[in-house]
């Protein structure tokens, strides 16, 4: 009895630690088919869709097209296996050409995909044009993508910037205007942060993610006195003016509001954490004391979002990363703002002083589960304590994946700026759990870029290049090639699996050259020549790259036409790439990572496992 009585007890145990596991499985984005269709000519036209992370491995699709309005069309023969995509060879552009998948699951067809529609003579072009209503005097800068509206798809929010100035700048600026976007160029909602809060790149961060899990994304970011958000209401005092005779803003509140993704209503606000405090108290020059009165290092700023519980997203917002680092994890919740923690590196002495980014990374180092931040040269746990720091010091770019595949983890290689820290390495790589430093390069150098990713294919795994590596290394700092054209973006956009490199307005292939340009667009960012958004937002798990025209009144959303043999689920079902995402417009805007090795001899990939928010979406969805 006392035996039977044991294991009862401990199947109980195991269903609950089950359950358990189930319930903290990430919750994202209940996505649609994404199908998007391009007219190649010659009665050709490119189609791809989404095959999801919750789908099974085994599922096939069936690709219809419907013309004119007609009775629609099985194009495939046999059930689709091998990929997301498919190039129709009789295709009629002077007819009305609608495209849609039905996935099939035990022999059985399920329900259509929303379908894309190609409207009657439609040009060749390898865009989607989002028309803008750009203020006068402004300029489309980053953008994020999200499911704003919970119809499966998803929609874009774009900060317009006016005349900005960098942190050590006097002088006024323009106020930051944010403006959501539907991909057919309607405009949702416009919010004006207004006077109190200066533009630059070190100002004005932003998140748009569903933080609650109610299947429609929201819009985070700091506020002040006079901020408009989308329905005209005004945050604090709509009078007040905290700017002194320099531009500086350096008194006043600060707040942190979470605004709708859907309609721009600020729905909670509360005080920004963490507030100035002590001007002079978050660093000198190289981040190494000193006296900074002039609000430089007290107004650099940094965003991102994790699953800090292991279920859904809190924001991060951080203060300072030269000398002082304050982290502040807030949730939104039930309609309520509340803050889950704060890491505050405090002083000088404290080891993770000095040791931040231009930007951050999240990623589960540990694997338990749940997100950890990687702020540069340190690591912050979960639950707001600090797991680690390198002692590398403060960096301008950031790189987290699984780059080495035959080594357990992820890796982290970072830039360094050594003004100060003469004995210090340019570059390193470490791993992203313990902090052990696996090769460091370049030491006494001050290193503005760098990247690491599989560019080529004849080296296994990662390569890294950076400003003055003098060529493409591998991951144990041997020089393997020749340095590649640009140290800048990345982006899956031909049909194999190492990455392409994306910098200004065009992208080129290692060793090969020049694979695409975008006419009559532009890059955002001054030299850094930074898309306005690289993101898999449409058909197969390749990435989109967003770009402003150069008359700063259209987004051009394109998409590789370039049929590939490989079929993944879509990035933006891996955790770590869709954080990634949201934090892919903060300051030094960085390419996002997958959470594992995606490159020349991925076999095969475990997927992360996860659940969606419980939305349906059946609405039809046209391209102009």
């Amino acid at each position: 009895m006392r035996r039977q009585s044991l294991l009862i007890l401990s199947l109980i145990g195991v269903y609950f630690f089950n359950l358990k596991i189930v319930q903290a499985q990430r919750l994202m984005e209940n996505l649609g088919r994404g199908v998007v269709a391009v007219h190649q000519g010659e009665g050709k036209v490119y189609v791809g869709w989404r095959m999801l992370g919750t789908d099974p491995d085994n599922i096939a699709f069936n690709l219809y097209r419907s013309t004119g309005g007609k009775a629609p069309v099985k194009l495939n023969k046999l059930p689709l296996t091998q990929s997301t995509n498919f190039t129709d060879t009789n295709a009629d552009a002077k007819q009305r050409l609608s495209y849609f998948v039905r996935p099939i699951r035990q022999g059985k067809e399920q329900a259509a995909s929303t379908a894309f529609t190609l409207p009657a003579g439609s040009p060749i072009q390898q865009y989607l044009s989002i028309k803008l209503k750009t203020p006068a005097g402004y300029t489309p800068n980053d953008a994020s993508a999200a499911d704003l509206d919970g119809d499966g798809e998803y929609e874009i929010v774009l900060h317009q910037t006016g005349r900005g100035r960098d942190t050590p700048a006097n002088g006024l600026t323009d106020e930051p205007i944010f403006q959501a976007y539907k991909l057919d160029g309607t405009l949702l909602w416009e919010i004006n942060l207004g006077k109190n809060i200066r533009e630059g790149a070190h100002y004005t961060q932003f998140i748009v993610l569903d933080l609650d899990g109610d299947g429609k994304a929201e819009f985070a970011c700091k506020t002040a006195d006079g901020t408009q958000d989308g329905k005209g209401k005004i945050i604090g005092e709509a009078t007040a003016d905290w700017r002194d005779v320099n531009g500086k803003i350096l008194k006043g509140p600060e707040y942190f509001t979470v605004f709708s993704g859907l309609t721009g209503e600020a729905l909670a606000t509360a005080n920004y954490i963490p507030g100035r405090g002590d001007l002079g108290g978050w660093g000198g020059v190289g981040g190494n004391g000193g006296n900074d009165n002039n609000g430089n290092r007290v107004d650099r700023f940094v965003a991102g979002a994790a699953y800090l519980d292991g279920k859904l997203p809190s924001v991060l917002m951080c203060r300072g990363y030269y000398g002082r680092s304050v982290i502040a994890a807030w949730d939104y919740r039930k309609g309520q703002l509340t803050s889950r923690w704060v890491f505050d590196s405090e002083n000088r002495d404290n080891p993770y002083s000095g040791m931040g980014n231009h930007g951050l990374s999240i990623a589960d180092v540990d694997a338990d589960g749940k997100d950890e931040i990687i702020y540069g040269a340190m690591v912050v746990d979960d639950n707001g304590q600090g797991l680690f720091t390198t002692g590398l010091r403060h960096g301008d770019a950031l790189h987290v994946s699984d780059f080495d595949p035959t080594r357990p983890g992820l890796e982290v290689f970072g830039i360094h700026e050594n003004e100060t820290n003469t004995s210090g390495p340019g570059a390193a790589l470490y791993d992203a759990r313990t902090g052990q430093i696996l090769w460091r390069g370049h030491d006494g150098k001050d290193v503005g870029r760098g990247v690491a990713a599989d560019i080529d294919g004849t080296n296994p795994g990662a390569e890294m290049w950076f400003s003055g590596s003098e060529g493409l290394l591998n991951l144990k700092g041997k020089k393997i090639g020749n340095h590649p054209p640009s140290t800048n973006f990345l982006i899956w956009w031909d049909g194999d699996l190492t990455q392409e490199l994306l910098d200004g307005n065009h992208i080129d292939k290692y060793k090969i050259g020049r694979l695409f340009t975008a006419e009559g667009c532009t890059s955002n960012n001054g030299t850094k020549s930074t898309p306005a958004l690289s993101a898999d937002i449409l058909g197969d798990w390749r990435e989109e790259v967003i770009f402003r025209t150069i008359d700063n009144q259209e987004l051009r959303l394109f998409t590789s036409t370039i049929p590939t043999e490989h079929r993944l689920p879509t990035l933006m079902h891996d955790p770590q790439y869709r954080l990634a995402i949201a934090w892919q417009n903060v300051a030094y805007n960085q390419p996002p990572h997958p959470s594992f090795y995606l490159g020349q001899g991925t076999k095969k990939i475990k997927w992360p496992v996860i659940r969606v928010a419980p939305e349906t979406f059946n609405k039809s969805k046209n391209a102009k």
